[in-house]
C-alpha cells in the first residue's frame, strides 16, 4: 500500500486518534473502524496515531502494530497517517517505523526523551533517529517539553533542520509556545533556513493565535474535529473573524477537555456520546468521569449545542 509523504507543505488538520477500548480493557477494534470514519466524515486532512493522548505508552508492541495496521486498513489510503513510534529503544522505534512505511503510513513522529539533558545530546539523539530510519522515512519532531522535560531551542531545531532532510514536521506543543513559534518562522525568512510544516497541540486551545503566527494547522484531538478544520480553512482563506467567532462558541469545551490528567477521560466521553466509539474507558492508570462530572459535562454540551443552533 502507498501512502501520501507527509512534507514541509502539508497542511490543515492531523487528528491524535484515541485508542478505543472494551469494557474488560482490550482494545476495540470495531470501534477503530467506527472512529476512523467519523474523523473522516469531519474533513481531517490525516490521522496521528499512537500518540500520548492515544495512550500508546499504555500499549505493548503487539497491541501497537495491531491498531496501526487496523488503523491503516481501514483509512485504505483516504488520507495521510502518520504514526508516533517514541521508544527507549532505538531498535523498537527503527522497527516500527519501518513496519508503518511498510504498510502506507505517511511518516513517523517522534518525540524527545529526559535523558537528552543538553541540546548536544539532543541532537545526536536525533541524528541517530534518522541513521536508524534512513532518508526515505518522514519525521515530525514533537515539541512537548510540558511532558518530556525537553526543551529545544530554535537555533537547535534549526540545526537539524538544517541536518536532518527528512526532519520535514515540527509538532509544536510547547506552552507558551508562541514566541517560538515566531522566532522560527522569522528565521526561515531571515536566515533561510529550510521552511517546515508545523502543526499545533495542546488541545487546540491556542489555535487562532498560532495560526496567525505561521503554523499550517493542528495536530491534536479533540473530540468536535469538524470544529478545528473549519477554523483552519477560514483562516487560509483569510476570513480570520469568523474562524476566532466559530473557534470561541467551543472554546468552554476545548478548556474543559485540555485539564491534564483528567481531559482525555472528557474527550473520549464525548466521542462515545458522538457515537465515535462504543465506551469512554482509559486504561488504568487513567481518568475516569464521576456522576459529577458527567453533570458537568452535560451542562457545558448542551451550552454549546444551544449556541451552535
Amino acid at each position: 500500500m502507498t501512502g501520501h509523504k507527509i512534507t514541509e507543505t502539508t497542511k490543515g488538520v492531523f487528528i491524535i486518534a484515541a485508542t478505543p477500548f472494551q469494557d474488560n480493557g482490550n482494545i476495540d477494534f470495531g470501534s477503530i473502524d467506527r472512529l476512523v470514519e467519523f474523523y473522516i466524515e469531519k474533513g481531517v486532512s490525516g490521522i496521528t496515531i499512537l500518540g500520548m493522548m492515544g495512550e500508546a505508552q499504555k500499549l505493548n508492541p503487539e497491541e501497537s502494530t495491531a491498531v496501526m495496521k487496523q488503523v491503516l486498513r481501514r483509512v485504505n489510503g483516504r488520507v495521510p497517517v502518520i504514526v508516533g513510534v517514541s521508544n527507549p529503544g532505538m531498535g523498537n522505534l527503527a522497527a516500527l517505523s519501518h513496519s508503518a512505511m511498510d504498510l502506507g503510513s505517511a511518516g513517523v513522529m517522534v518525540a524527545p526523551f529526559a535523558a537528552q539533558k543538553t541540546e548536544t545530546s539532543l541532537y545526536n539523539y536525533y541524528e541517530s533517529v534518522c541513521d536508524a530510519l534512513g532518508a526515505d522515512v518522514p519525521l515530525c519532531y514533537q515539541d512537548f517539553p510540558l511532558v518530556t522535560g525537553v526543551n529545544i531551542s530554535v537555533d537547535c531545531f534549526h540545526r537539524m533542520v538544517d541536518d536532518f532532510e527528512q526532519l520535514v514536521m515540527l509538532k509544536h506543543e510547547d506552552w507558551p509556545g508562541l514566541p517560538k513559534l515566531s522566532q522560527i518562522r522569522a528565521k526561515e525568512k531571515d536566515d533561510s533556513h529550510r521552511r517546515v510544516s508545523i502543526l499545533c497541540g495542546n488541545g487546540g486551545l491556542y489555535l487562532p493565535q498560532e495560526l496567525a503566527r505561521g503554523a499550517d494547522g493542528a495536530m491534536t484531538g479533540f473530540a468536535y474535529p469538524e470544529m478545528l478544520v473549519q477554523v483552519c480553512d477560514l483562516f487560509q482563506n483569510g476570513d480570520v473573524d469568523t474562524a476566532e467567532d466559530l473557534f470561541d462558541l467551543y472554546l468552554p469545551v476545548v478548556r474543559h477537555e485540555q485539564q491534564p490528567g483528567y481531559g482525555l477521560a472528557v474527550r473520549k466521553e464525548i466521542l462515545r456520546r458522538r457515537g465515535a466509539i462504543s465506551t469512554a474507558l482509559t486504561r488504568a492508570p487513567g481518568p475516569k468521569l464521576s456522576k459529577e462530572d458527567h453533570v458537568d459535562l452535560d451542562r457545558l454540551l448542551v451550552r454549546l449545542e444551544a449556541r451552535l443552533s
